[in-house]
């Protein structure tokens, strides 16, 4: 049996994150990952997609978690990217009041990751429409962060996202990565990221921090797991937090 138990709030069209979590945790003892979903099925900025993420499905969904007697529950998805960080933080506060478990995001891990290895001048890599994008990094640059590079697909998704090959993923990673940024964020949950964020980090040099893994990497910690223990999927496993 389990003694760790990771919690995921999942998009209900994402079929990159709850095979790719599983893989990170393969051969981890004791560490094991559950997921609860919600509707979400495009990324744009009209009001019908906004509205996917109002709190109440999310609110179900982490109740649903929370039966499971989870350790940590996790939003693994990037909303907060053009809603604004106090969108995740809000959530965060609501689960832990509700159930009492630990929360966070991946966009909130995303952050704490990119504090610990000191990275300001950043690059994202994502499917997302012009809108989304120009969101994220006005969103980044208003807390401070320098945003060099980016590219992005034009997609709207959700389902589709999940289409694009890794092969396409690391072109994308090595376009971004000729401006030389202190990290590399491949920005969407259901994009096949994780999986050759160690070979980029390899071929490039530069920290690679995919979304799917700093929720897996933050819920660990949440949970009081070391991290470290997954092998294989990038510098971010090795990080340790600032003490807040």
């Amino acid at each position: 049996m389990s003694a760790v138990r990771l919690g995921m709030l999942t998009p209900s069209s994402n079929t990159v994150l709850e095979p790719m979590c599983a893989e990170m945790l393969r051969g981890v003892d004791d560490v094991s990952v559950h997921f609860a979903r919600f509707r979400v099925l495009r990324i744009a900025l009209e009001e019908a997609a906004l509205a996917q993420f109002t709190p109440e499905p999310m609110m179900a969904a982490a109740g649903l978690l929370a039966d499971a007697k989870v350790d940590a529950i996790c939003w693994n998805g990037t909303s907060a990217g053009w809603l604004g960080f106090g969108s995740d933080e809000a959530l965060c506060a609501a689960i832990t009041e509700a159930t009492g478990t630990p929360a966070s995001t991946s966009v909130m891990a995303l952050n704490e990751a990119l504090e610990a290895a000191g990275a300001k001048r950043i690059a994202f890599v994502t499917p997302y429409l012009d809108e989304i994008q120009s969101a994220i990094v006005r969103t980044y640059e208003s807390a401070g962060y320098d945003v060099v590079a980016e590219a992005h697909l034009g997609d709207p998704g959700n389902w589709s996202f999940a289409t694009y090959s890794e092969e396409k993923i690391t072109e994308m990673c090595r376009r971004v990565a000729v401006a030389k940024p202190d990290a590399i964020s491949v920005f969407c949950t259901n994009f096949r990221g994780a999986g050759v964020a160690e070979a980029i980090e390899a071929e490039m040099g530069i920290p690679v921090f995919d979304t799917v893994s700093t929720a897996v990497w933050k819920s660990m910690l949440l949970a009081g797991a070391d991290p470290s223990a997954v092998r294989g999927w990038g510098r971010l496993f090795e990080l340790t937090p600032h003490a807040t």
